[in-house]
């Protein structure tokens, strides 16, 4: 009877069955709390960020600094990024004075996705809308401060996840929930939220059917003020992506690390209270950029960029302990993703060639690492032992215990490796090729199979 009901809703109301049986959340976070995450996101484990903006034409910051924050810093007459603006642009020139030279006119979202899929990415999260306010779409609330109506005239947000969709990744928007100097904000914050802030955010969900909404500037108020509760029920309930969408926890002063969807760390920091005792249990994401800015920072050199062999153990690391990696590109102000940045995607992309099983679709073993350079993940009944170096003639691992049926291959090689047990230890004999005959020597995978 249950069932013939259901059928019968279905043809009435157009309804999937997932739909027909979803559950309806209330503006509660404890109601919200309770939304699984979408299993996507588990399992897709890297994605790419975006920082575009305003602020790409400067591109200036001290080093260690965040180059998006260019507008907020020159606002102190004592600091480096004042000095730096009076030096280049002159007292005169505002910030608002970017906008028209922020063209993007060697954009080619194409060129971007082939990028982002050659890396190994599955999703990426574009600012939509940075502090500074300005859009990447033809945003109604943003009139003249919007991409469509100055600077490259053009609608950055639908082009680029177009591209994205069509190269099989996943898109998403950041969307800052404050901004810096929009005089609502600093008159009346609840007709800002109102009037301005919650229609951008749902014209953006009902524009563009985003697969991740990544909220931020979320720290000036408390989420009852930004409504974020009420806002969410309407994603979960009501909205186009409500079955597919993953958000974030910055939705108020008091939710990082508590309240929302996965919890955020960004450059190892910024966890809320409680995000080290629920890491292994909910889901979290660690976001950083391939330099120490997020935007991109003309006075950062070679020097300042995390190499190859770095960013692959920081994904490494991540994954371990059940997280994803959310890396940051910023490209210029006039569409070009910075060569030394594709390298190092594309560099990233060779690792996940070979190595890719032991990322996708795993989750955290019993023990997520071993010493300081080895890394566990598991997937479908293998184990999966990372090795940040080449371990020489033998590895030697003490957490995983051997049968007679255990089988150890190297990721890339295919081989059955011979091993056997000493001293409680696994000792598996390595290929005698070594390090330098793999496509991408960052990291080594030995598959464990048949062992506790």
């Amino acid at each position: 009877m249950r069932r013939s009901f259901i059928a019968l809703l279905m043809i009435l109301f157009s309804l999937s069955p997932a739909q027909a049986q979803q559950k309806t959340y209330q503006p509660t976070w404890e109601s919200l709390n309770t939304r699984p995450m979408p299993a996507w996101f588990d399992q897709a484990k890297f994605g790419i960020f975006i920082h575009w903006g305003v602020y790409s034409v400067p591109a200036w910051g001290p080093k260690g600094k965040y180059a998006e924050w260019y507008w907020h810093d020159m606002q102190d007459h004592n600091g480096p990024t004042w000095k730096f603006h009076v030096a280049t642009y002159g007292e005169k020139f505002k910030y608002q004075d970017f906008a028209p030279l922020f063209k993007a006119r060697l954009f080619d979202p194409n060129h971007w996705a082939d990028i982002f899929e050659r890396s190994g990415a599955k999703y990426v999260v574009l600012t939509s809308k940075h502090h500074e306010g300005f859009c990447l779409w033809p945003c109604p609330a943003s009139w003249n401060w919007n991409a469509v109506d100055i600077g490259p005239h053009r609608d950055l947000a639908g082009d680029l996840a177009r591209a994205v969709r069509a190269h099989g990744l996943k898109m998403g928007f950041y969307y800052s929930l404050y901004e810096w100097y929009n005089p609502l904000y600093h008159s009346d914050v609840n007709a800002y939220v109102d009037q301005h802030m919650l229609p951008q955010m749902k014209d953006l969900v009902e524009r563009y059917h985003p697969s991740i909404l990544w909220t931020d500037g979320e720290w000036e108020q408390p989420s009852s003020v930004w409504k974020s509760t009420e806002f969410l029920a309407w994603l979960f309930n009501q909205s186009p992506v409500r079955d597919e969408v993953a958000v974030n926890d910055r939705w108020g002063k008091e939710t990082r690390g508590v309240d929302g969807g996965f919890y955020t760390s960004e450059y190892g920091k910024y966890r809320g209270e409680g995000f080290a005792k629920s890491q292994l249990v909910h889901k979290w994401e660690e976001n950083q950029g391939i330099g120490s800015s997020f935007g991109y920072n003309r006075n950062e050199d070679a020097d300042d960029y995390k190499t190859p062999q770095q960013l692959v153990a920081l994904l490494v690391n991540t994954v371990s302990e059940g997280g994803n990696l959310l890396l940051d590109i910023g490209p210029t102000a006039d569409g070009r993703i910075p060569v030394i940045m594709q390298e190092r995607l594309l560099r990233m992309g060779a690792w996940f060639k070979v190595n890719g099983e032991a990322i996708y679709g795993t989750r955290p073993w019993r023990k997520t690492s071993e010493g300081d350079w080895i890394r566990y993940t598991t997937k479908g009944g293998a184990v999966y032992a990372i090795a940040l170096k080449w371990p020489g003639r033998e590895l030697e691992l003490e957490t995983p215990q051997p049968g007679k049926d255990t089988i150890v291959t190297l990721l890339g090689d295919g081989q059955p490796l011979r091993w056997h047990a000493k001293g409680g230890k696994l000792v598996v004999e390595t290929p005698a090729a070594g390090p330098g005959e793999f496509p991408a020597p960052y990291a080594f995978v030995f598959k464990l199979t048949n062992v506790q």
